[in-house]
């Protein structure tokens, strides 16, 4: 075996237990809003439905969200954003997916990866928005201005993302880039996509949590 494969495998081997060990079944859909300022609270999105919003404007015209999400995959997962509006029931409306991820499919180019940088495309992959490989998601509620201000970072990040690495710039780090620009702490970018998600959230909705929803 070459040492450029043991390599990789080393690095990959790293990189999959870096969540400790396999993904659990799907957690729920969680809700954040940031319109109110202060620390944000995590509500499961079934608890809101129904919830009549204050501004009537935005129940006319749908809600501007960002959701931080993690899907299940053949390998260790994949962690994205999603964004756009939503309806008063919390349907998406529209929406975008913005993640970082190898332009090729091939295993042998994803696990080159993971020793050298290779490139990348910062859309959508295959099963991002479907509900069955969901594995982790917390919506952030964001009134016009705020949402207007993160999409135009997300699209400057797009532009300059052109290469992805399993061990120092993969899809966790660059939603990382995402969170960090919204003001919120961001954990390890090691960790498998569902955790990292998981930790993200619970980072940022804990009592005392820093945002910024300005």
């Amino acid at each position: 075996m070459s040492r450029v494969l043991i390599a990789v495998l080393a690095i990959v081997g790293v990189v999959s237990l870096g969540g400790c060990g396999t993904d659990t079944s799907p957690k729920s859909h969680f809700v954040s809003d940031a319109d109110g300022g202060g620390p944000l609270t995590a509500y499961t999105a079934s608890s809101r439905q129904g919830v009549i919003v204050a501004d009537p404007s935005q129940n006319e015209s749908g809600r501007y969200f960002i959701e931080f999400r993690a899907r299940y995959a053949l390998s260790y997962g994949h962690s994205y954003v999603v964004f756009g509006r939503a309806n008063e029931a919390g349907e998406m409306i529209n929406p975008e997916v913005a993640g970082l991820h190898p332009t090729s499919y091939n295993a042998s180019v994803y696990m080159l990866g993971h020793v050298v940088p290779v490139p990348a495309e910062t859309g959508a992959s295959d099963g991002d928005l479907e509900e069955e490989y969901r594995s982790s998601s917390w919506r952030v509620m964001l009134n016009e201005a705020q949402y207007n201000k993160v999409v135009a970072y997300i699209r400057t990040l797009q532009k300059s993302s052109p290469v992805w690495n399993g061990a120092v710039y993969n899809c966790n780090a660059f939603v990382a880039d995402i969170a960090r620009y919204m003001g919120y702490k961001t954990p390890p970018i090691l960790l498998r996509p569902q955790l990292f998600n998981t930790k993200l959230r619970e980072m940022n909705t804990r009592p005392g949590a820093a945002v910024d929803s300005s």
